[in-house]
């Protein structure tokens, strides 16, 4: 058997005598080294399955262990004493060491310990050899960190198997090491994954928590973030004197008909737009949310004086009629409507407040909208009076409350009676007569208004068949009754009108319907089809308090309209002493002049004086209606109007 030779023993005197024995045993010396030797059956062995260091001064064994141990697949350094092997140790780094107890400068022991002491050594299992079988001797070679015990004389069989386990030990652990190694990497990565997984969650979280505390079209807050705000405004104003906040409600005045006209996309962008206006006309420490449609409330902190949520209210009223919204190409004007609440400690819940708020803007609706008005505890007994009447109309229809009263339509060139204005009353059975100023916008509200406009027609054409059959040839004047933009805008419409002329025998000829501009702009596209039908049934029609809505002379010029009525606001100025006469000229006789260009003839309300009914006359206005005339009359008196026949003025 042919062996490679090479072995490293520390220590001249003991290399002579170990290279000695070796030579003798195998009869040939491959290679001599300083202080090193190796022994590998190279044509056995194609892989080293590990290291061993012997550390023993007895020559015998270490030719023994050094001659035997190569035919199994290790590589075998060898030393003589215990700095040798420490030495060894650290230059050879071995997979075991075979440690002999009882050497001449420093015992096995020692040598084990300073192994365990240094970290480059300390990991290396230690084999123990001695003579000595005592239990003590074992005992303290395992206190010191060996992890087995030999005694002497070695049993080869006994060493291949020790080593074989100390090495299927090491290949153990180098795998659990290998496994940990890998485990470690897979918690790292599924540590990372699960970090990006809790980021995403965490993420996905805030999105919804945002989107359930935000208006997704502005990104404002929401009424329930609002409502969160309020509730620790009014926490802090129990116990902090010196703080006050208010409220603000506002509500865009005409908004439907910003959608209905230019169409929903452009009515959201109009929002989002103007709620960036919002947000840039209010302090840090305020808030403002979107609760939906066109409704938005703004919440005021640390108000030094109430009269600065007014300026407040004023500044965004001022800043929509000054600045236009541009989108696109066109060029937008929004008003709002605006209720103030002060905050005080009295109050509870935010949803009082909010309450509150709302009733105070629906009050500012009501005085004329693009205004504010500051919530009044007395506005709830107007609430409540607005909701028994909501309850009263329904009945009303039922149980035939209504009346129509009609007031003269006077030709000013001659002060013949030229028609009747049907105009609705209320006699309420507990709270007698309602004027229509109280109950008509309740009716509109709830949409009401278009049974009442039906019955209202319905009823006029039973008095206009009722005077025909009475007077015969005596009665041939007009009616007008008033058409509410609700039932202008009713698809059968014409049907409508058609199945009460019908049933009522009377020819359209004696009618006129009264609208406003309000109803032609938000019916456009079907305006021009609805007037060409009342045409062809010789239905009049007659704008209705013009100068008041949104005036257009595209509109007027385009539809085929008989009849301007110029509203009672426009004739009252006539005797204003804070108008000199070409003031009056200005504003009174231009609304004629331009009627007479579109080939329309005019009507002026609300004339109490015979002043002001001589000036419409100069500036060549034709009819009258008012108070100078005769004030509305039930059809009884009317009709002595009717025989009358004739005014002088």
């Amino acid at each position: 058997m042919n062996f490679s030779v090479d072995v490293l023993i520390f220590g001249s005197a003991y290399t002579a005598k170990v290279l000695s024995l070796i030579q003798n045993k195998l009869g040939l010396l491959y290679a001599i080294l300083p202080q090193s030797m190796t022994f590998m059956d190279e044509s056995a062995i194609d892989v080293v399955k590990g290291k061993i260091l012997v550390v023993d001064d007895t020559p015998t064994n270490v030719e023994l262990l050094i001659d035997f141990l190569p035919n199994w697949g290790y590589k075998v350094e060898a030393a003589n004493c215990g700095m040798a092997g420490l030495n060894a140790a650290k230059t050879f780094a071995p997979d075991l060491i075979l440690l002999d107890i009882k050497m001449p400068d420093i015992n096995g022991y020692e040598v084990c310990q300073r192994l365990k002491a240094d970290p480059t050594t300390q990991d290396i299992p230690v084999v123990f050899l001695s003579a000595l079988n005592e239990v003590l001797d074992k005992v303290k070679a395992f206190e010191v960190g060996g992890v087995d015990y030999m005694t002497k004389p070695l049993q080869l069989r006994e060493v291949l198997v020790r080593v074989e386990n100390q090495m299927s030990l090491l290949a153990a652990k180098a795998e659990i090491r290998k496994l940990n190694t890998d485990l470690e990497e897979r918690v790292k990565l599924r540590t990372a994954q699960l970090e990006q997984e809790i980021q995403k969650h965490i993420s996905t979280q805030k999105q919804l928590q945002h989107l359930a505390f935000h208006d997704p079209l502005t990104d404002l807050p929401n009424r329930s973030l609002f409502i969160d705000r309020l509730a620790q405004s009014l926490k802090r104003i129990k116990y902090c004197a010196d703080y006050s906040f208010a409220v603000l409600f506002l509500d865009c005045d005409r908004f439907k008909f910003i959608n209905e006209s230019l169409g929903h996309l452009l009515g959201d962008m109009l929002l989002v737009e103007f709620s960036d206006r919002l947000k840039q006309k209010i302090r840090s420490v305020d808030s403002v949310a979107r609760f939906g449609g066109d409704e938005f409330s703004i919440l005021l902190e640390e108000l030094e004086d109430p009269g600065d949520a007014i300026a407040a209210a004023n500044h965004i009223i001022e800043s929509l009629y000054l600045e236009p919204f541009i989108l696109g190409d066109k060029e937008i004007f929004i008003n709002v409507s605006i209720g103030i609440v002060f905050g005080n400690p009295n109050y509870d819940l935010p949803d009082t407040i909010l309450r509150d708020a709302d009733t105070a803007m629906y009050q500012a609706k009501a005085n004329g909208k693009a205004c504010y008005q500051v919530f009044h505890p007395d506005m709830h007994v107007l609430t409540r009076k607005v909701f028994e009447l909501q309850t009263d109309l329904r009945l009303a229809l039922e149980q035939q409350q209504f009346l129509l009263y009609y007031q003269p339509v006077i030709s000013l060139a001659t002060g013949d009676l030229v028609g009747f204005e049907a105009l609705i009353r209320w006699n309420h059975p507990t709270e007698g007569f309602i004027p229509p100023s109280q109950f008509i916008p309740v009716a509109e509200e709830t949409g009401l208004i278009a049974q009442i406009g039906e019955w209202t027609l319905r009823e006029a054409c039973s008095q206009i068949k009722a005077w025909q059959e009475k007077f015969e040839k005596l009665f041939s004047v007009r009616i007008n009754v008033n058409l509410s933009v609700k039932q202008f805008s009713l698809p059968d419409l014409m049907d409508r009108i058609d199945r009460i002329l019908a049933d009522t025998g009377v020819s359209g000829n004696m009618l006129k319907l009264e609208i406003t501009e309000t109803a032609i702009m938000d019916n456009a596209e079907s305006a021009d089809l609805i007037i060409k039908q009342l045409r062809e049934r010789e239905i009049q029609l007659c704008i209705d308090d013009f100068g008041t809505g949104y005036s257009s002379l595209n509109y007027l010029h385009r539809f085929p309209v008989k009849t301007l009525k110029i509203d009672r606001s426009f004739i009252s100025i006539i005797e204003d002493s804070n108008l000199d006469r070409s003031n009056k000229s200005l504003i009174v006789q231009a609304i004629v002049t331009l009627a007479h260009q579109l080939g329309m003839d005019v009507v002026a309300e609300g004339v109490e004086t015979l002043e002001q009914a001589m000036y419409l006359k100069q500036i060549g206005c034709e009819f009258a209606q008012g108070y100078y005339f005769e004030k509305p009359l039930p059809p009884t008196l009317a009709e002595k109007i009717i025989i009358k026949g004739k005014y002088l003025i």
